[in-house]
């Protein structure tokens, strides 16, 4: 399991819009293989700003590579350049390769 996750600083005053842009925006992860999960992720205000995180599964590293250089990933992303930038600074990106999985019991 390959775990990417972006970070984004957002400003107080941007959080409604920012949301909006994430909440509205198509995806089209789910046509991708090895595509397992995606949460956007809000975090707690501190000192005037939000700090939101994209957190995506893939079953693969490789399969999540293939997904930055597909056409679906040119075509979700196609919106960014064209609205006023929203957060502070580069969004930082984190990749994970997981080396253990523990899943909730099930009741039988």
């Amino acid at each position: 399991m390959y775990i990417a996750m972006n970070r984004f600083t957002v400003p107080l005053e941007n959080a409604a819009e920012f949301e909006e842009l994430w909440l509205s925006r198509e995806s089209r992860l789910q046509d991708m293989d090895g595509f397992v999960s995606f949460h956007m992720l809000k975090g707690a205000e501190t000192d005037g700003r939000i700090l939101y995180a994209s957190h995506t599964v893939w079953q693969t590293e490789a399969q999540f590579r293939a997904w930055t250089t597909s056409e679906a990933f040119r075509a979700a992303h196609a919106r960014a350049g064209h609205t006023r930038k929203l957060h502070e600074g580069a969004p930082r990106f984190e990749g994970f390769t997981a080396i253990q999985h523990i899943d909730a019991k099930l009741p039988a």
